[in-house]
């Protein structure tokens, strides 16, 4: 077995440590770019969304690069990422590739025997034991944790650093530099390392940055390449932003679902505009926009593929949640044909009038 997935934010990192960690073999595709989109686009659905697209790209690159088994999260909900599973099985096969894949649904949706059954795929072809691959998927979750937080802190921190640029520069390395490591021990003193040279990082605790919000569709805004690296844009701007959807939120929220308890706050948040899951992201997108507001955010961006139905639905939605608490949102729609020149244009003109609005609060003029 050789496993690969497809890129989703910092979830490579813990994948690397957890494989490795098992004894089996993965590869982990090249970062999402122009090339795997195009390789995706061409043998995708032409009206499917832009994550699609990019995935596809990913599994034939690391199908070449000597993958046979590919490990993606599914969806049984009314999103079209429910249907993800079956078209990209079907469109691999057709083009001749003989690929296992493994599914993990949320247990709520298939069943905690049925999701057992398909990771056990997986622990099958460990070259540990039962209890050594438990102590090595609670170090995964761990490093996954880890890498989260840091990434949210420097992504907070920039607004605030004395040195223009320390903070982007430490993040990249860190991840750079994580995938270089072989055990999970050796990840976690690495993440633990750099946690504490952002923690040395100088910051100005007076200064009154601008603090902005993302939010929308999950893939959208955990991936960079798709969001055209909205993140790394917003720390160039000296902007201090926060993503409450990461992969270690997904994992907390998947297991959680079951008994309600997942994402309390976020449900909280929404019942006044969205009380009910529509699919995909939706009622998380409406709810982090609310707190955003209530956390004294200046504002904040929606991000999500065109033809995304929830998201859709939320953007619908964004401009009550605006109008009612004078708070500015902004939505930004992307696919395959988004020239970045005028993605750009837009972010900069939003944070101009996130500028002017602190400006006029803070002297009254």
């Amino acid at each position: 077995m050789k496993i690969t997935f497809p890129h989703l934010g910092n979830s490579y990192i813990a994948a690397k440590a957890l494989f490795n960690g098992l004894g089996i073999e993965c590869v982990i595709p090249p970062f999402s770019n122009k090339k795997a989109l195009e390789i995706g686009a061409l043998h995708s659905p032409e009206e499917i969304c832009l994550p699609f697209k990019i995935m596809m790209g990913n599994y034939i690159q690391s199908i070449e690069a000597g993958a046979d088994t590919v490990i993606i999260t599914g969806s049984c909900g009314p999103c079209r990422y429910g249907e993800y599973c079956e078209v990209q099985m079907n469109t691999l096969k057709r083009l001749g590739y003989k690929l296992d894949f493994i599914v993990i649904d949320q247990p709520g949706d298939i069943g905690f025997r049925e999701l057992l059954r398909r990771v056990g795929k997986i622990s099958a072809a460990a070259s540990i034991s039962k209890a050594e691959q438990l102590k090595i998927v609670r170090k995964a979750y761990k490093i996954i944790n880890m890498i989260d937080k840091l990434e949210a802190r420097a992504r907070y921190l920039c607004g605030y650093e004395v040195n223009n640029g320390q903070c982007k520069k430490l993040l990249n390395e860190c991840k750079k530099k994580a995938v270089e490591y072989h055990t999970p021990d050796e990840m976690i003193n690495h993440l633990n390392m750099y946690s504490d040279k952002l923690d040395n990082i100088p910051v100005d605790k007076d200064r009154k940055p601008l603090k902005v919000a993302i939010m929308g569709e999950i893939y959208t805004i955990l991936e960079p390449f798709s969001n055209l690296y909205i993140e790394d844009k917003l720390m160039d701007y000296g902007v201090s932003s926060k993503r409450g959807i990461t992969p270690s939120w997904w994992i907390k929220d998947m297991l959680l679902s079951p008994i309600k308890l997942n994402s309390m706050d976020i449900r909280r948040a929404s019942k006044k505009y969205l009380p009910l899951y529509i699919g995909g992201h939706a009622r998380e997108c409406i709810g982090e926009a609310v707190l955003a507001e209530q956390e004294g955010f200046d504002g904040a961006i929606q991000i999500f593929p065109m033809g995304c139905m929830p998201e859709i639905v939320s953007k619908s939605i964004l401009p009550s949640i605006s109008k009612d608490n004078d708070f500015p949102i902004m939505t930004l729609v992307v696919d395959e044909m988004t020239g970045e020149a005028g993605y750009v244009t837009r972010i900069e003109a939003f944070i101009d009038l996130l500028e002017r609005r602190k400006e006029y609060v803070l002297f009254g003029s």
